[in-house]
């Protein structure tokens, strides 16, 4: 990758040719109107060198490309059937007793809880696999087919189960396979 500079563009407080957040750049002016740059590149000012040179490529040192890291990849646990069913029963439990306390629903209290749960229960025996796998899209599809069918308190169900979620689902999980993280 290579970045041409000239004397306005390293003066500026934001430097587009640099890898590095503004934060963690340092220019450090010398009195023979040199710039060092992060990782030791140095710049001449433009008025000292030659006009070809003033457009010159920069290009990240040997040693930085080195500290470069790859990403691990890592697999998480495919879903357990037998947590999936017990956390449902949970999720459902507690999403019956938040949502009766709004008078919202109504007559269409059990309807909501059932598609609630559904959309949850689908989403923990097909998709979740542990810490870092509660996804928000079975939320959000709680809300939309509420919505859809012309349920009411659509948004409402889906907050109160997402909360619920973050507050259980990786915890009991934990316990269920015994994980001490």
């Amino acid at each position: 990758m290579a970045c041409y500079c000239n004397r306005s563009l390293i003066s500026s407080k934001l430097d587009p040719c640099s890898p590095f957040s503004s934060s963690s750049l340092r220019l450090a002016f010398h009195r023979n109107s040199s710039v060092l740059l992060g990782g030791g590149i140095k710049l001449h000012d433009s008025s000292t060198i030659s006009k070809k040179a003033q457009l010159s490529p920069l290009s990240f040192s040997a040693s930085f490309r080195n500290h470069i890291c790859r990403a691990a990849e890592y697999k998480f646990p495919d879903p357990i059937p037998e947590f999936a069913d017990s956390e449902t029963q949970k999720f459902r439990t507690h999403l019956l007793n938040k949502l009766a306390k709004k008078d919202m629903f109504g007559d269409s209290l059990e309807d909501v809880v059932g598609i609630c749960t559904e959309i949850f229960s689908t989403f923990l025996h097909s998709e979740y696999g542990g810490p870092g796998t509660l996804l928000v899209l079975p939320f959000i599809d709680m809300a939309d087919t509420l919505n859809e069918r012309g349920l009411p308190g659509g948004p409402q169900a889906a907050r109160a189960a997402v909360k619920w979620a973050q507050r259980h689902v990786d915890k009991d999980w934990k316990e269920w396979t015994g994980d001490s993280d």
